[in-house]
């Protein structure tokens, strides 16, 4: 359990040099978020972990991400596809705790290279033009699940093997934002479960989450407007446009140079 912070702390955390960087980072992240039903970690993650840690990133974007995406999941739930949803939340409930139990024990600096290879092994798949044609199957949608909750537990990216699977088929932009804005709501939850239980809400964990879920949340609102009209070439193009940048700026070999 922690103590609730004082009003020193919000003043402290804002007074760090790196916060004014982190705002922006979450209202760029809100904004896609709005916009694609995902890829707000995709955004948030690997530069947060890079200006504070994955032990400070995650559970602050867990906390923001599935707070804010709750009014648009609940508007969500009629568009979404809930038999294709339920089987990959089932296995989502197996791999987020290896997920967690990942976040706990390892290192940081290899949980950044993990975000990296996760983000551009996801992006190869996706510019190559390979997708998940298949029949969706029971075992297929499980599968999804396990490997989308580990990431998610893990680094919270728990998008790219959904896109993979989702993108591939019939289903429209709506259908496949829908479900997976559903998805993480369910995830979410558990996710938040196991991060108390392992102590991972620290006092400057929530201050954070406050400061940056403001401009989080109102730019979320934004690409939600953006979102309407749009055509599903435009949907994908911007799905790509966020694994391929997220990628890019998550490699730490790029440390020196920030």
């Amino acid at each position: 359990m922690f103590q609730l912070p004082l009003w020193s702390a919000f003043a402290d955390a804002a007074a760090d040099p790196r916060f004014a960087y982190a705002a922006g980072i979450a209202t760029i992240a809100g904004l896609v978020r709005g916009f694609s039903g995902f890829g707000s970690a995709l955004i948030y993650m690997p530069l947060i972990s890079a200006i504070y840690s994955p032990a400070v990133a995650a559970p602050t974007i867990l906390l923001i991400d599935t707070l804010c995406g709750l009014p648009f999941a609940i508007h969500a739930w009629p568009q979404a596809n809930r038999r294709e949803v339920l089987p990959v939340a089932v296995g989502g409930v197996v791999g987020v705790p290896l997920g967690v139990m990942a976040l706990v024990y390892v290192s940081p600096l290899s949980l950044r290279w993990f975000i990296a290879v996760l983000v551009l092994i996801a992006l190869a798949t996706l510019a190559a033009g390979w997708r998940y044609h298949g029949k969706p199957t029971v075992p297929a949608a499980l599968g999804v699940g396990v490997m989308s909750g580990f990431g998610a537990g893990a680094v919270q990216i728990g998008a790219p093997p959904l896109l993979v699977f989702w993108l591939g088929g019939k289903n429209s932009a709506t259908t496949v934002r829908a479900n997976i804005m559903v998805y993480f709501v369910v995830q979410g939850t558990l996710t938040f479960i196991l991060y108390f239980y392992n102590g991972l809400f620290t006092a400057p964990v929530v201050v954070l989450s406050l400061m940056f879920g403001v401009p989080f949340a109102l730019a979320m609102f934004g690409g939600a407007y953006w979102f309407h009209g749009s055509s599903d070439v435009l949907y994908r193009r911007v799905a790509y446009a966020i694994i391929g940048f997220a990628g890019l700026v998550s490699l730490p070999l790029f440390d020196s140079l920030r």
